[in-house]
Parts: C-alpha cells; structure tokens; sequence
C-alpha cells in the first residue's frame, strides 16, 4: 500500500527530530534527550534508535507550559 492510499495520508506530517525539536524551542539538542530521558518534554517516540515527536504533541506539549503575563 503506498501513502497516498493510507487513510488520512494527506492530514500527516513528517515526524519532528530530536534537532529540529531543539530548534523549534530554541534549547540545546541535550536539553531534549534530557527531556526524553526524564518524561518531562514532550511525547516522543523511538523510531529504531532515534527519537521523534508528532508536532501536535510538540504544540500541546508547548500549550500546556504557557503562563500568562502578569
């Protein structure tokens, strides 16, 4: 089955890396290999021996850090 044929195909995006994860946030690519290894960043999935985020979990993630400004 090819990707154009898998249900919701075209609502995928491409899973983020660990280094596009870290400059998205703007932190030291060991700041989130500490996440990971600690359960404090945001949901990540190991894809062989690397690590991956869905962007919606990276924003949720994001969203539920926000403070608001006194």
């Amino acid at each position: 089955m090819s990707p154009a044929q898998l249900p919701n195909a075209t609502a995928r995006r491409k899973l983020a890396t660990a280094q596009e994860l870290a400059d998205y946030c703007g932190v030291p690519l060991a700041t989130v290999y500490q996440w990971s290894h600690r359960g404090s960043g945001p949901r990540m999935i190991k894809v062989g021996r690397h690590l991956r985020a869905r962007w919606e979990d990276i924003d949720r993630w994001l969203d539920s850090h926000a403070t608001d400004a006194a």
